[in-house]
């Protein structure tokens, strides 16, 4: 049987790298139906609601200022060690197409829990609608991914080696899910310590939420307190800021004699 060979691209190559990258980082997984009513209420009487990729981007951040475990990377070098950030660096999986191919290249959202949900959701949507080279996370991978393999795999073992660089490059935990496509279950990989993932909110109000951990850095324990306290942050602060906004919202002018 006589196939086509066919170059690999740069977004390609990026996420063949990333697998490189996570291969060796021992996940655990545990998933969980959140009920989230109080929140999809607030959405719903929104008039322009933010997507939920925002919502949990931000909401983990919440939980993670509180938590230092949730904000706490595994090092190598120059030995092994733990290291703890000041503060959060989300990377959230963005869906694009790039030269007619689709891809995902990770957006980072520093900050998400000082920042408002809104800008929060408009860096997301930078990610998914700017043009990459216009998108300062996707020029930095890009380049870096542009390099021959030698200098290649020497960048990467300084992004995953060193703690301050592991943070700029990862973050500390990355949000993604297939919920645009109809959802689904999903054991990302990344060589960050958190990956969380969402499945699409049902009628009934329960939405399915995947966290994958690297087990190095902590237990199942802290993982369950982090989906109750996801849940609480999720219905309580989210859903209070979104009901908020409403009042901000831009509201229609009402025509003369109408």
């Amino acid at each position: 049987m006589r196939g086509t060979t066919r170059s690999i691209s740069v977004p390609r190559r990026l996420i063949i790298d990333l697998m490189r990258a996570s291969s060796d980082v021992p996940f655990v997984s545990l998933a969980r139906t959140l009920d989230i009513r109080p929140l999809l209420d607030a959405r719903g009487a929104a008039a322009k609601p933010p997507g939920f990729a925002a919502i949990f981007v931000k909401a983990f951040a919440l939980v993670a200022r509180d938590e230092p475990t949730l904000r706490t990377l595994y090092v190598k070098w120059p030995w092994p060690a733990f290291y703890e950030l000041p503060r959060n660096i989300a990377m959230v999986a963005t869906a694009r197409v790039e030269d007619g191919e689709p891809c995902v290249l990770p957006q980072r959202v520093g900050d998400p829990d000082r920042l408002t949900l809104s800008e929060v959701d408009g860096i997301i949507r930078q990610g998914k609608e700017a043009p990459a080279d216009q998108v300062p996370s996707f020029r930095k991978m890009l380049l870096t991914t542009r390099l021959p393999w030698p200098l290649r795999r020497f960048a990467w073992w300084v992004g995953l080696s060193f703690g301050r660089q592991r943070a700029n490059w990862f973050g500390n935990f990355a949000v993604t899910g297939v919920s645009a496509y109809g959802g689904g279950q999903l054991q990302a990989l990344s060589p960050g310590p958190y990956i969380l993932s969402f499945d699409v909110a049902q009628p009934d109000g329960g939405i399915g939420v995947m966290i994958r951990w690297d087990h190095r850095v902590t237990d199942a324990a802290l993982i369950a307190k982090t989906f109750a306290r996801l849940e609480q942050v999720l219905n309580g602060e989210i859903a209070a800021e979104i009901r908020a906004s409403r009042g901000t919202e831009a509201k229609p002018v009402r025509a003369i004699g109408g």
